[in-house]
C-alpha cells in the first residue's frame, strides 16, 4: 500500500539524492572546519572545563 502511495507522488526520486547531497554537504564542510580551525581555538576550547572547575572552587572558598 505504501509503496503505490509513494509511486503515486511525481519527481520522488529526487528526494534520496537531495538528502545525500545535503548530508555529504554538511559533513565536508565541517571536515574542512576542522582543518582549518585555529590551534588557538582548540587550545581554548579544551581548556574550559578545567577553567570552570577553577573558577567554581576559587568562589567557593
Amino acid at each position: 500500500m505504501y509503496k503505490e502511495v509513494l509511486r503515486s507522488i511525481e519527481n520522488i526520486e529526487i528526494y534520496p539524492v537531495i538528502s545525500l547531497v545535503i548530508f555529504v554537504a554538511f559533513f565536508l564542510g565541517m571536515f574542512v572546519w576542522v582543518l582549518r580551525v585555529p590551534k588557538s581555538h582548540i587550545e581554548h576550547m579544551e581548556n574550559l572545563p578545567i577553567d570552570e572547575d577553577e573558577n567554581l572552587t576559587s568562589q567557593q572558598q
